[in-house]
Order: structure tokens, then sequence, then C-alpha cells
């Protein structure tokens, strides 16, 4: 399935072909995207969905590998030339660079948070003992079970549509992305917003990739040329250094998706703060680091320092013992 937007064609150039997954919410930030970069590059854009295994396997995230299982098969097209860029969701890309392809551009940042989706308007605290609550992230089942260890916390998949319809049916609550609610429009059935402080959500969480093929870059190509300059027109730099952080204690940590770990980091004024918690999987135990810097230099120079204060929370995380409470090396990237 195809949908195109954008303006008439520019010198002739084709329409660029964006790939994305076929779920509402994969779609809707697409188009989202879709229609800044056709903006700025003065011509239309495709979207070209691409089922992936994370689409048709009804298993868990952590047996399957990961939220990587999601960006293998847009990878693959995109390498394949079958796309000219894709757009992920940041917290679903591994940390390890992918041959060939390069983050392009990562737009303005989403709300971080995670929210609480529950019956007659419950908050975390005024769930009712023994609650059922659905989440797919380990993170989210250790914080939970760290906040309340009475809840009876399900695994569950499925869309945004699908989740939000077991709070109707089998659940008491579901803790959700609030950026991927607001997207599809659905933030109002949040009953809470859970703060970043005791809650901090998946490292990327909220934000979006861009990715092209790296070759992009020192193509000679008048199309080619001309998407690049549109992707940096629709980069977002302090959200580049706060994500760059996040994934570097991931990446740091030797850990993925399938390990419980929440982190935050903030640009205020020429600041950069980055914290990051590992919990253990049942929530009774976990470790937590803060680091900061001061931005200074070329963008380059901002970058190389967010890489080097989110390592030494990394660093710091393992020397407290992080390590012994969650598997880290076994995690995927």
């Amino acid at each position: 399935m195809t949908e195109t937007t954008g303006t008439a064609q520019t010198d002739g150039f084709a329409p660029i072909r964006l790939g994305t997954r076929a779920s509402r919410l994969a779609v809707a930030q697409s188009q989202d995207v879709a229609d800044r970069l056709s903006k700025a590059a003065g011509r239309p854009v495709e979207l070209v969905t691409v089922t992936s295994e994370g689409d048709t396997n009804r298993a868990s995230l952590a047996s399957l590998g990961g939220t990587g299982v999601f960006a293998s098969a847009l990878r693959e097209a995109l390498v394949a030339g079958e796309v000219d860029v894709l757009v992920h969701s940041l917290k679903d890309l591994p940390t390890a660079p992918y041959p060939g392809l390069t983050i392009a551009a990562v737009p303005k940042r989403a709300d971080a948070r995670d929210v609480l989706v529950a019956r007659n308007g419950a908050t975390v605290d005024s769930l009712p003992e023994g609650a059922k609550v659905g989440t797919g992230s380990p993170r989210r089942v250790a914080q939970l079970k760290a906040k309340r260890p009475d809840l009876d916390v399900i695994d569950i998949r499925g869309n945004i549509d699908t989740r939000l319809g077991r709070v109707d049916d089998d659940l008491d609550a579901v803790v959700l992305a609030a950026a991927g609610l607001t997207r599809i429009d659905r933030l109002s059935a949040a009953t809470e917003l859970l703060d970043l402080g005791f809650w901090p959500s998946a490292p990327g969480q909220g934000a979006l990739a861009i990715e092209t093929r790296s070759d992009l870059e020192t193509s000679t190509d008048k199309a080619d040329r001309n998407l690049l300059a549109a992707l940096r027109k629709i980069e977002h730099a302090p959200t580049r250094l706060t994500v760059t952080a996040e994934r570097e204690v991931l990446a740091k940590l030797e850990a993925g998706c399938s390990a419980p770990i929440g982190a935050t980091a903030v640009v205020d004024a020429e600041l950069l703060l980055v914290s990051a918690t590992v919990y253990r999987p049942d929530g009774s135990e976990y470790r937590t680091a803060s680091h900061a810097a001061v931005l200074e230099g070329s963008a380059q120079d901002r970058l190389t320092e967010a890489l080097e204060v989110g390592g030494r929370v990394a660093a710091e995380l393992l020397e407290n013992g992080a390590g012994d409470l969650a598997d880290l090396a076994d995690s995927v990237k």
C-alpha cells in the first residue's frame, strides 16, 4: 500500500519513497514526517508500507529479540533500494550501527513520558489491590512492581487500539507512551501522566529517527542532494543531543529492549543533564546514576560531549552493581 503527499515535482525529481510499518501509529508518525519532508524538499513523498516479523508474530518482544524486530525488514528494504528513507520510533532502533545506513535526521521530540490508561479514571496509586495492568515492556513491569508490588502485571502485545480495548475487557489498566497516544489523537484516554523522575522512559522514547543510506552524504546526484538538504531542515539539534546521550547509556550497558532500563536527558540552557535507572526485573531493587556536561563548541563537539556524559552514567551504574540486577550483556541491542 502506498500513499502520496506533497507538492508538484521539483526539477523532474521522482517522489521520495518513505518506508514505514503499516500500523496506525507508524503511518501517523510517518505521514507527519512526510508532510514536513515534502515541504522542505519541494516534491511529493510516498508512504511505502513494509511488514516486519514484529507485526505478524504475537510472541513477547523479549522472546523475539527486542524491538529491533520492527526495524529489520524496513532496513532491508532501504538497503535494497526499495525506499529512500525510513521513519522509526527511535526507542525501537538497536544501538548498534547498521552497515550502510545512518540516522540522517532526528525531528523535535514529542512527550517522552509514559501514561496510565485505567478504568474509572484511576491512577497508579488508586488502582485496586491486585489490579491487572498490561504492558509488553520489562522496564514498565519493573517500575510498576517497584511502586505497587501487589499489582498483577500482564504481558500484552498489539497496536494501541487493541491495548486500549483491553481496559474495557479483561484488564484494569495499561501503560503506554504519551507520544504514541498523541500521534493518533488518543491522549485524552490517559488517566495519569507518569512523571519522568520516578518513571524514566525508554531511551529515545517520544523521538523519531529518519534513516537513509550512508552514501547519501557523498552523492552528487541532484535528487539525493535535494533530499539531504531537506533532512537537514527538519533536524532538531537539542533532541539529537538528548537521545544520543540516552542511547549511549544503553550501548555502554550492552543492553537493549529486553533489559529494564529507563533514561532521561534534558538540555537546560547550555547544560546537558543525563539520568538513568537499571531495575531488577521484579522491581524489588534498582540503581540510578546522573551526570551533567556543559555544552560548548561546534555541533560535533556537543555530540561528542553527549556520548561522553552518557558513558559516564553507564559506568557509574555498572560500578554500583547494575549488572547484578539485570543480565545486561545478554540483552539484545
